[in-house]
């Protein structure tokens, strides 16, 4: 077994003020009672965590916990046959920072069903620069043409300058789609256009209440923001279009 006295963790704890994340000297023994033990050398930091670090919000179900909604980095010790010492890996999701112990620390037990072996060709870092919003892009991209949206489509992407819109923005545009950016941010265009965006839409286009029918406009969605933003991109979409929603950046009834 390897032994490591202790090592640095940004852990969430209840207080009487909401919820409080702050850097601990954790060991092996506070960690949870998972089969592969995980030095983790990289994690991001993405939309979720911004809620949890900054607080008072009750992002974490449960706590105390360790925040960080992924982690990449090499496997110390596993009980599991699948995964051995030396093994290169990924976690992405599967509630960590919210229900189970996250990335933000040195060291990290996670189930073996959680794990993802980290190709040759990409690094630890690769891999979390990828991260979970790309990760949430891709699968995103992959529901759309599964569905069946024409690899020429014109597809919306909300939220286009964030983690997961501008992902998505690159890999619509790398696939042959035409991709149509919503953005509230003018200074971002040149960048959005770089990763392949056509042309533009003003979120404030796609805010207030929207109607159940709109004029249609696009062919397919990959929608980040949600709320009336996914209303109105929903009235808005083809016939036999389709939207692919991952996320909730603003209030439900905004």
């Amino acid at each position: 077994m390897t032994q490591q006295s202790s090592f640095r963790a940004l852990v969430v704890d209840d207080t009487d003020d909401g919820q409080v994340a702050q850097f601990r000297e954790l060991t092996d023994t506070d960690l949870p009672d998972h089969d592969v033990l995980v030095e983790v050398e990289y994690s991001s930091l993405n939309y979720k965590d911004g809620l949890v670090v900054a607080g008072p919000q009750k992002m974490a179900r449960r706590t105390p916990l360790v925040a960080g909604a992924d982690l990449a980095g090499t496997v110390l010790e596993s009980s599991n046959p699948d995964w051995k010492p030396g093994d290169r890996v990924v976690v992405n999701g599967w509630g960590l920072s919210e229900t189970q112990s996250g990335g933000y620390t040195r060291r990290q037990r996670v189930k073996p069903e959680w794990l993802v072996r980290i190709p040759d060709a990409f690094s630890t870092r690769d891999a979390m620069a990828i991260g979970t919003a790309g990760y949430t892009s891709a699968l995103c991209l992959d529901a759309l043409e599964r569905y069946g949206i024409a690899s020429d489509a014109e597809l919306l992407v909300t939220g286009a300058a964030g983690g997961v819109g501008s992902i998505a923005v690159a890999l619509a545009a790398a696939a042959g789609h035409t991709v149509v950016a919503a953005t509230g941010r003018p200074e971002t265009h040149d960048f959005l256009s770089e990763l392949g965006a056509s042309s533009f839409v003003d979120r404030a286009e796609l805010q207030g209440k929207g109607r159940p029918l709109g004029k249609e406009r696009w062919d397919a969605a990959v929608d980040a923001v949600g709320g009336s933003t996914l209303v109105n991109v929903l009235s808005q979409i083809r016939y036999g279009g389709a939207v692919a929603a991952c996320g909730l950046t603003v209030a439900v009834d905004a």
